[in-house]
């Protein structure tokens, strides 16, 4: 990425992770839509109670391996292979260390977590089994997450989605098999994700290893380096902690939900879910710009940063266009999606629907934050992410705690859009001046 028109590597880069990241949704997707068809409405809340406790782990994985690719990127940038096979090889052990902490940590408190949201007693029990498994394979997440993500950074965005395919047929058959054959319930989807991420993780080690003569490790590359496991740390775990302190404020709109009954959950659900597969360009982006951004910024040329920075946003104004469009298109089709049409109660596809509708008229800010967030940590920064991250819960808890009381079911909507906002605007702001102390650095 560091020659040619930043449009064509950024959309050639792109066009593979967001046929990706819609099947990596598919993991969410599938669970919902599968309890909620043939076990129940109920079931299907009990998944969905869980989005902002799941959206913490599994944006911690990715926050984190996304940071440990930035120095990969970097030193895949300025030619520096040797320390490059070094930073792959300490990401792996840190990834190992982080993943046991949160793992544990996150599975002895699961059910008081659920308790503390006020998680309707109803569905509880089935939402602590589903959310427990998936905290145990936080393993298997993580180091999918890890392997791709490296990929990624030397610019291969095409293999992690063949092994993702492959993971998402076997989710797929997993979940019919442990639902319906073995009647596990929301346990079986669980399950079934969780050895699927397993299958894809492995697959994708074992490709990078034969394709890649560069990621081959030996017993040497695994010798401790703690300045460099400091530095990869440095840059991970700030991007680990955004995604965590966003999930805060997932977790706090989701106790306002809760306090409107199952029905209510199980509608902000399904939206959610519809939610996340609209607007799947808007990550991708960011990787993108954060891939482009960290090797450009290895080779010392400002000037490709920042026209790389421009054709970002230029692409996610159309993006936005679009999305917005698609979101009154296909939100009522997708909804039906996921429940019986015939003994659902009509109330919860039009909350639903009336959800994504809403959102959409502010899914501009939501790629601002994306772009300039992701593409910041890119270069090096951990703090514009985490300056981002807390002003998105700050305004989230405050819409959460103030806006139900006022408009219902209305402010819960809107309590992620006003948050998106917030953080919309200060990112582009941060990134101005990052990219002034960048240059002052380059030509000193």
């Amino acid at each position: 990425m560091t020659k040619g028109s930043p449009y064509r590597l950024m959309i050639a880069f792109s066009v593979p992770l967001i046929f990706g990241n819609i099947f990596q949704q598919f993991y969410s997707m599938v669970d919902t839509i599968v309890v909620g068809r043939f076990v129940g409405v109920g079931a299907l809340a009990a998944v969905g109670v869980t989005s902002g406790f799941n959206f913490m782990v599994i944006g911690f994985a990715q926050g984190l391996t996304m940071g440990f690719s930035v120095i990969v990127s970097q030193k895949y940038g300025a030619k520096d292979y040797a320390n490059m096979k070094k930073a792959y090889a300490m990401g792996i052990c840190c990834s190992l260390l982080c993943s046991l902490v949160v793992s544990f940590l996150f599975t002895i408190f699961s059910k008081p977590l659920l308790l503390l949201v006020r998680t309707p007693q109803d569905i509880i029990d089935d939402a602590n089994i589903y959310i427990s498994v998936i905290y145990v394979g936080l393993t298997a997440v993580i180091y999918y997450n890890l392997f791709s993500s490296i990929l990624r950074a030397v610019g291969d965005s095409k293999s992690p989605l063949i092994f993702l395919l492959l993971a998402s047929v076997l989710n797929i058959v997993l979940d019919l098999v442990l639902v319906i054959v073995v009647p596990l319930g929301c346990a079986g989807v669980a399950i079934a994700t969780v050895v699927s991420q397993l299958v894809s993780a492995v697959c994708c080690y074992l490709y990078m290893t034969v394709k890649y003569p560069m990621f081959r490790l030996s017993r040497e590359d695994f010798r401790l380096d703690t300045f460099l496991c400091r530095r990869l740390l440095k840059i991970g775990l700030p991007g680990a902690l955004q995604f965590s302190v966003c999930a805060i404020g997932v977790v706090i709109v989701q106790a306002a939900i809760n306090n409107f009954g199952s029905d209510t959950v199980a509608s902000y659900s399904v939206g959610t879910k519809i939610e996340n597969v609209i607007t799947v360009v808007y990550p991708v982006l960011g990787m993108a710009i954060s891939t482009y951004a960290g090797q450009n910024l290895g080779a010392g040329d400002c000037r490709r940063i920042t026209e790389g920075f421009r054709a970002s946003v230029v692409l996610m104004v159309a993006a936005t266009v679009f999305t917005m469009l698609l979101a009154h298109l296909v939100a009522e089709p997708l909804a039906y999606l996921f429940v019986d049409r015939n003994t659902t109660d009509p109330k919860i596809i039009e909350d639903c629907v009336f959800y994504v509708e809403t959102i959409s008229y502010f899914f501009l800010f939501l790629g601002s934050i994306f772009i300039f967030r992701t593409g910041c940590q890119g270069l090096g920064s951990g703090t514009v992410p985490m300056i981002s991250s807390i002003s998105e819960l700050v305004i989230r808890a405050l819409t959460a705690f103030t806006l139900p009381s006022m408009f219902g079911y209305l402010g819960v909507v809107l309590s992620s859009p006003f948050a998106w906002v917030a953080a919309g605007v200060i990112c582009p702001v941060c990134y101005k001046f990052l990219m002034n102390s960048i240059r002052k650095q380059l030509t000193n």
